[in-house]
């Protein structure tokens, strides 16, 4: 059986570098952990990836197993927001930033089949004395984006302010938008292992068109 893999078929894990794209991104479930802070040195950063990955891991394979459903894992993405928006283009504080990061999952899983697989990985974390303090916290949640706005950024996420500021300042009033929801990375790329340099992030802004 291969895998299905939703980022050749669905637009909006498709971006380009140096374009803004507008799109319509359909509702998608996803796996999600809210936390805060700096994702450099935040611990819950760290905890919500640790958490996440083991429990989209579960659900691939009690798919597979009991519905016939296999799809690779997904990358990776977050929803960023802070009291003042200026803290992700200009001034880039990332002490204020708050996020939840996701990892999306089919139509086909359910709040039963997500509950059965957290428990499944806390039993395996126990018996292996292996904490993952944000287990308890992974939630199944559609997302209802619609009308957005991406583009594909190539390098390190500090240089994604001026990447931003001029989605937020000069393309969504030229096209005669205004922002809503929030701001959303999606990171085709593991950060882990690849230079900053060469990093993959898809950048994304839900909007709305003025009257």
């Amino acid at each position: 059986m291969v895998a299905e893999d939703p980022k050749k078929s669905l637009e909006a894990y498709r971006a380009k570098r140096g374009e803004f794209q507008i799109i319509d991104v359909p509702p998608l479930q996803y796996l999600m952990v809210d936390g805060a802070g700096d994702p450099n040195t935040s611990p819950m950063f760290a905890d919500a990836v640790s958490a996440l990955f083991p429990v989209a891991y579960t659900l691939k394979f009690a798919s597979r197993e009991s519905l016939g459903i296999d799809t690779v894992v997904m990358p990776l993405e977050g929803l960023w927001h802070a009291p003042d928006m200026d803290a992700f283009t200009s001034q880039r504080d990332k002490s204020a930033w708050l996020w939840t990061l996701m990892i999306m999952v089919g139509d086909h899983v359910t709040a039963a089949m997500c509950a059965d697989a957290v428990e499944a990985v806390a039993r395996k974390a126990e018996k292996k004395k292996t904490p993952l303090p944000a287990l308890s916290a992974v939630r199944l949640e559609t997302l209802d984006e619609g009308l957005s706005v991406q583009t594909l950024h190539v390098g390190a996420f500090d240089d994604e302010g001026p990447v931003l500021d001029d989605l937020h300042h000069r393309f969504v009033p030229e096209n005669r938008l205004r922002l809503r929801g929030l701001h959303h990375e999606i990171y085709l790329s593991d950060m882990r292992r690849t230079a900053p340099a060469k990093l993959r992030t898809i950048l994304r802004q839900p909007v709305a068109r003025d009257a």
